[in-house]
Order: structure tokens, then sequence, then C-alpha cells
């Protein structure tokens, strides 16, 4: 049975340096198709956690003009913007006595 395989085998070119370029081609795919969709997960993102939605294309507009700061400042403006709606919070209406960020872990 082996040396069925081996006479089988033995004309078949060497296919060593085809998993690591193989492996790198795979790797660029995912690391292209990332960076692409970095705008569309920022937009989930913020809908999902804020309730504002945005689309891609207005997230790499703006990008792309003021770069990331930009998208910074966007988002705070957008999140103000959106707490100024509900009006002000009244201290009842607080969930305890210390900030949110006190509760992380730092």
């Amino acid at each position: 049975m082996q040396d069925w395989f081996e006479v089988m085998t033995e004309d078949l070119p060497s296919l060593d340096w085809s998993v690591p370029l193989i492996t790198a081609v795979i790797l660029a795919i995912i690391l292209i198709i990332s960076f692409r969709s970095r705008a569309r997960v920022f937009c989930q993102y913020l809908e999902l956690m804020t309730g504002i939605a945005l689309t891609p294309q207005e997230v790499k507009k703006i990008f792309r003009i003021r770069g990331q700061a930009g998208v910074r400042e966007l988002f705070l403006d957008l999140l103000i913007r959106e707490d100024l709606k509900a009006g002000p919070i009244s201290p009842e209406e607080a969930s305890g006595d210390k900030p949110a960020s006190s509760l992380l872990d730092k």
C-alpha cells in the first residue's frame, strides 16, 4: 500500500512553499476586510449603545476631513445632543451616589 502511494506522489512537485503563501494571503484578506469594515462596526456600536444612527459614509467622510479627532468630536457632539433631547435628570432618577466611571477597576 505504501509503495503505491509513493509511486503516485513521486511526480508531484513539493508544496512546502504553498502553505505559508496561502496563510499569508488569507491573513491579508482578513486584514483588508477588517480595515474596510471599521466604519460599519463603529456605526452599529454607536446605534446599539446610544440610539444614534450614523451611516458608514458619514463616518468615513469626517475621518477623511478631520481624522480620528474629528470622529471623536462628532461622537461627543452627537452624544450631547441626544442627551439634551431627554432633558435634565433629577437627583431621584440618578442610579446611585457614585458616577459610573468610579465603577470601573483602575
